[in-house]
């Protein structure tokens, strides 16, 4: 039997493990944010769909509403199904946790 503060550590760890996440979780079709997380169609038209309309929208990002946030978002969503997206996406992800390793 655990008891009350083993079950906290456990939960703590999972969510710091959750927090650092990002792109398609492949058991549960979300797309993970850091701690976020947003449904995402199991089908593989509708993130195309998505990910093409976010990348479409981002170049408008100068206007009101749109933003050029949607582009890596959109890049993000396409990088589950394109395997020229998922490359750089993983290249980006490799330097960056080169960039963020302390020094020694």
């Amino acid at each position: 039997m655990t008891n009350r503060n083993d079950r906290q550590g456990a939960g703590s760890d999972k969510r710091k493990v959750r927090a650092r996440r990002f792109g398609i979780d492949h058991a549960s079709h979300r797309l993970m944010l850091g701690a976020f997380s947003i449904g995402m169609p199991r089908s593989r038209v509708g993130r195309m769909t998505i990910g093409v309309a976010l990348v479409l929208c981002g170049f408008l990002g100068f206007l009101p509403i749109l933003g050029f946030w949607m582009l890596p978002l959109g890049l993000l969503v396409l990088s589950h199904d394109l395997p020229v997206a998922r490359r750089l996406r993983r290249r980006l992800a490799v330097w960056w946790h080169r960039r963020r390793r302390p020094a020694g």
